[in-house]
């Protein structure tokens, strides 16, 4: 059987995969799930700006109170929101409708459990057995056993206040450009960049339910560096659509993506006696530019599969704290559970406020070497991920680097996608490596 969850939660075409229906019975099994925890019978809804979450999450909240779980519904709010408010209020669990970076017409469906981090693989099996199932062990309270629907009016003011603890300086003197992707962080993150002394220039900050990620946002910051140039700023700062990643740009409207953001924050924390373990966590995407950085400072690095929920199981089994992606999920959890993108920002935007250097100069600490990744749209990841025809030809291609770079050929956990990456120091032989790679790909 094809599992429900995926790397990021239940995704698809919302209204066609991902249906009321589905979200119905997501919502009471998930809730029956987490109600066995033993905390208050209730769980935080939020979601992401998109058309589509109306409907998912009248479905969602419905299917909770059927199993006698209240809903603790908080509005547009990012996704590590949730994640807090989730400990803040003691729920037994939180519920994220949203599908990220992903385009309007997608949406998904994400459990966090009570101490707001995301749910294991063993709770989602149980979820799934109790949907795929025939629904026997989940109870359907009457009277006043039936769960209610709670709006929650200060979630975000308890959030931005959170997010202003994580930092000790003020942001004055700073020229910030935010991008929010149209997405859950329009209100929050120019709100509290303006509330620690930033001058804000917002942009992609009028959500209509359909342009979330349309053409800005982290995966698309043409827009942003453009803005940065223009205005004058020092620099500029991007989420994507449930801001749980940041990307930035610094005043030349330069890139300085996860990878360097890690560097820079890694660099601060173990200035400050603040990196225990010494060690930072990164997944197999990582730059080896990281790595060389890292290794220059005094910093292991270890290496997990992609997608963050990795990165925060090799964090709790070892004791470290601090680690991320390159895409921008950043993870502090001296901080937050999750990967926060506007928490990352006043991180980030710390250590430029401390040590008075731009943030060009901090992320020259990191020689980025040359990256190609080109994703293939497949009908059958799992068909072509086991073709002995694409291993050869990636051995082949790896002979040819000889030490120099590597090849990474994987299947995207949140879409039906195959990525095709290769790194190296001549972007003339990556060219030719992803190119030969993704006719296979698309051949298979």
């Amino acid at each position: 059987m094809t599992r429900l969850f995926g790397t990021d939660g239940v995704r698809g075409v919302a209204n066609k995969d991902l249906t009321p229906e589905l979200a119905f019975k997501l919502g009471r099994a998930g809730a029956h799930v987490l109600a066995q925890n033993g905390g208050a019978k209730r769980l935080v809804v939020g979601r992401d700006t998109r058309i589509s979450g109306d409907m998912l999450e009248a479905a969602l909240a419905a299917g909770i109170c059927s199993a006698g779980v209240d809903v603790l519904s908080v509005g547009f709010l990012p996704t590590p929101a949730v994640a807090f408010l989730t400990r803040e209020f003691g729920a037994a669990g939180g519920v994220v409708i949203s599908a990220s970076h992903n385009p309007v017409e997608d949406n998904g469906i994400k459990f966090f459990g009570p101490s707001g981090y995301k749910l294991p693989d063993d709770k989602e099996i149980q979820v799934e057995q109790l949907i795929t199932g025939t629904d026997t062990g989940i109870p359907s309270p009457v009277g006043p056993a039936v769960g209610r629907i709670n709006r929650v009016e200060d979630a975000e003011d308890r959030y931005v206040n959170f997010l202003k603890s994580t930092v000790s300086a003020d942001l004055k003197g700073l020229k910030i450009v935010m991008d929010c992707a149209n997405g859950s962080s329009y209100r929050v993150a120019p709100r509290v960049l303006s509330e620690l002394g930033a001058e804000v220039i917002p942009i992609h900050n009028t959500p209509d339910g359909v342009n979330i990620n349309e053409k800005c946002g982290s995966t698309h910051p043409d827009k942003l560096r453009e803005t940065v140039v223009r205005e004058g700023a020092d620099l500029g700062l991007a989420n994507d659509g449930d801001a749980d990643r940041l990307i930035a740009v610094d005043h030349r409207g330069n890139l300085v993506d996860g990878d360097q953001i890690m560097v820079i924050c890694a660099n601060h924390l173990k200035a400050q006696h603040r990196l225990p373990k010494n060690t930072v966590v990164v997944t197999v995407m990582s730059n080896m530019g990281l790595h060389l950085a890292m290794r220059e400072s005094g910093i292991e690095v270890l290496q997990t599969k992609v997608g963050d929920r990795y990165v925060v199981e090799e964090l709790l089994r070892t004791g470290a704290v601090f680690g991320g992606e390159q895409s921008g999920h950043i993870l502090f959890l001296e901080h937050s559970p999750s990967g926060d993108g506007v928490l990352t920002a006043l991180q980030l935007l710390s250590v430029v406020k401390a040590t008075g250097q731009s943030l060009a100069e901090l992320a020259a600490r990191m020689e980025r070497l040359p990256q190609l990744l080109e994703n293939v749209r497949v009908a059958d990841k799992q068909r072509v991920m086991s073709s002995p025809v694409l291993a050869k030809s990636i051995r082949k291609k790896e002979e040819h680097l000889a030490g120099q770079g590597r090849i990474l050929v994987r299947p995207s956990g949140t879409e039906s996608l195959v990525r095709v990456m290769a790194e190296g120091r001549d972007m003339g032989q990556l060219q030719e490596i992803v190119g030969e790679l993704v006719d296979i790909v698309k051949q298979l």
